[in-house]
């Protein structure tokens, strides 16, 4: 059984579909909710302690590590001494590339964790975390106000390759970080 574990996860990094992702790893034990959009991520060794609930995006290179491999430090003084934990993402919670989920890890549901993450605990519902280690830094409300107000923002659902391409180069041909400093700086 553990060849095969290991074999669908190398495979499931590969195949080039969400819904197809999500079906070999129910059939390894992760446990999946609905309408999840998992990427290229690494599921551990112990892929059957990983909950996802429903509506879960799961960027490239996040990474869940379900047992604390520091414990090769005490091997020869304890030789069977193992260290593991669950990791559990609640409902609406978005992973930003290459997070790393530490074991005992718990994510409360409406949530953001920023790329680069490295979470261990557990962060309430309605966060917004970043950093190593991560921290909460605001409530989805607020980055949710952020991003309305964001001169970034655009409407491109929809749009062909072509048309969104055309769209943002216009946008950012303009120099528009030259422009926010010389607003900030009062020169024009």
């Amino acid at each position: 059984m553990r060849l095969i574990v290991k074999i669908v996860l190398r495979l499931v990094r590969w195949v080039p579909l969400s819904r197809l992702r999500a079906w070999m790893l129910r059939k390894i034990g992760v446990k999946i909710g609905n309408h999840c959009r998992l990427f290229k991520a690494d599921w551990g060794t112990e892929p059957y302690l990983v909950e996802l609930g429903d509506h879960v995006a799961v960027s490239n290179g996040v990474r869940f590590l379900t047992h604390d491999g520091a414990v090769w430090v005490y091997r020869e003084e304890y030789p069977d001494l193992d260290i593991f934990g669950r990791i559990k993402i609640g409902n609406n919670v978005c992973l930003g590339f290459n997070v790393i989920l530490l074991p005992n890890t718990e994510i409360g549901e409406n949530s953001i964790v920023a790329a680069g993450a490295v979470v261990k605990g557990k962060i309430p519902p309605n966060s917004v975390v970043f950093g190593n280690p991560a921290k909460v830094v605001m409530s989805t409300d607020m980055q949710k106000r952020l991003m309305l107000m964001s001169r970034f923002r655009f409407k491109s659902k929809g749009m062909t390759y072509m048309e969104k391409k055309r769209m943002l180069s216009s946008f950012f041909q303009k120099d528009v970080f030259h422009e926010d400093r010389s607003k900030q700086s009062g020169v024009e």
